[in-house]
């Protein structure tokens, strides 16, 4: 894809609203406090599904970046980060009593920032888990990486411990965009990282970069971009900076004349798209590139990508257990999450040696929509006989509102609702959270409360 066809600036001004993401159906706004540890243990013992991905939070960096808006804990006293393994080895152990009968197919340490743990304290941490959990001999275990903070021996250690994957926040390359974040890094480093992992035999390198940064131009992030394509990245993550300084005290420090006006935010957008495309990346789903040959590539083309909280994946019937503060789990039919702060999480393990604090359990219609809603997001296409079938309905009649609503993009030429499928065309790519939100039965009541952010 030489020049990507999805930019008429017209339709995306129009569909320009706020929206979920959806890393889930139902989203973490229905979450609630009705839903309990007994109800994931329930989830564990009774979910068909019997391989696992892992998740470990790890909230802790070494510094501030402004711009983000992750749940982290900013210190340099690496003692905090033993206390902690001590209550997630609780969480750990407490789990594994539930699991003996799951293989363990991923494993991801993220944050916060995983790689401010040190090489002794990564191996407690993976040692435990292997020790309590099954892991299958061909796992994924993958780690994000903060470059600032480390020696490129980690890479090795990591390496030894089984991790395969590694992603680096990248961000930026121009040295005032970095400045402006307080996230000044060698982009020297990052690519002694990864030239280190592949030559020991890394499976993936996936880097993050993020558009609408302050003091951001076509010019300056042309050159990021041809610094991000010669690090010859596997797959690359492109992000849209959400400006939200009401809920993230940390972007109150990024000043609003910094930031590029709407219109050139969406030029950015544009010109990394094009650029990635033109390099031979292939855009999977809204926001990541990968390379021809990558599993993610592959299952798109084949139509069987999947997604859930930690991004696009190949593995459709994987059950996902979190550890560590705010962690999610999605198991079975429920979503849950553990407190947010660390002082509660704490308190939650000591008292329970478990932190759930809300959750949601899905009944039958949260199921149908979720189903419709991931094959648009994932694969931009639905088998209404397949949904018909797999959940005993009629699909044109049990979503016979919502067809309707469907109409306005047809009218823009944005999809087909056919007789058998709906296939939603290549030029509404980036408006697919737009006609995601026609299926959603939780939409209305938080549209007026301005909880999203932006589509584009």
């Amino acid at each position: 894809m030489s020049e990507c066809s999805f930019f008429n600036e017209s339709l995306l001004k129009k569909y320009n609203t706020s929206g979920p993401r959806y890393t889930s159906y139902p989203t973490a706004l229905e979450f609630n406090t009705q839903f309990t540890d007994q109800n994931l243990t329930t989830a564990l013992s009774q979910s068909p599904h019997t391989d696992l991905s892992l998740y470990l939070h790890i909230p802790f960096c070494h510094s501030l970046c402004y711009y983000c808006g992750c749940n982290r804990i900013v210190t340099r006293h690496k003692h905090k980060a033993d206390e902690y393994l001590d209550y997630i080895s609780q969480e750990i152990t407490h789990r594994a009593i539930n699991c003996k009968h799951k293989t363990i197919r991923q494993l991801h340490f993220g944050g916060g920032t995983p790689s401010f743990l040190s090489e002794q304290q990564l191996t407690r941490a993976v040692e435990l888990l292997k020790s309590e959990y099954n892991f299958a001999k061909d796992i994924e275990m993958s780690i994000e990486i903060d470059p600032r903070e480390i020696e490129l021996s980690l890479i090795d250690h990591l390496k030894k411990l089984g991790f395969n994957r590694i992603s680096i926040g990248v961000q930026d390359t121009n040295i005032q965009v970095q400045e402006a974040i307080n996230r000044t890094q060698s982009f020297e480093f990052i690519q002694n990282i990864i030239n280190r992992a592949k030559s020991i035999g890394f499976d993936s390198v996936n880097i993050d970069l993020i558009y609408g940064l302050p003091h951001q131009t076509q010019n300056t992030f042309s050159q990021t971009l041809a610094d991000a394509i010669s690090l010859d990245a596997d797959r690359i993550s492109l992000f849209s900076y959400a400006h939200l300084p009401s809920r993230f005290a940390a972007q109150r420090k990024i000043k609003d004349q910094w930031l590029p006006k709407a219109e050139e935010k969406f030029s950015l957008m544009k010109q990394a798209v094009n650029t990635l495309s033109q390099q031979g990346y292939e855009l999977i789903g809204m926001d990541h590139f990968a390379k021809p040959n990558d599993e993610l590539a592959i299952a798109q083309r084949e139509g069987v990508l999947h997604r859930n909280f930690q991004g696009y994946t190949t593995l459709k019937d994987c059950d996902l257990l979190g550890f560590g503060v705010s962690a999610i789990s999605s198991i079975g039919n429920t979503f849950s999450q553990n407190y947010k702060s660390l002082k509660e999480y704490y308190q939650a393990v000591t008292d329970y040696n478990q932190a759930v604090e809300k959750g949601f359990s899905l009944n039958q219609d949260d199921l149908i929509r979720q189903a419709v809603i991931s094959e648009l997001m994932c694969n931009l296409y639905i088998d209404k006989q397949q949904i018909s079938s797999q959940f005993s309905i009629q699909f044109d009649q049990y979503f016979i509102e919502e067809l309707k609503t469907l109409s306005t993009f047809e009218n823009d030429n944005l999809l087909i609702n056919r007789e058998n499928n709906i296939q939603i065309s290549p030029s509404a790519r980036l408006l697919v959270r737009n006609i995601c939100m026609s299926f959603d039965a939780y939409m209305k009541k938080h549209l007026k409360q301005q909880r999203f952010s932006r589509v584009i």
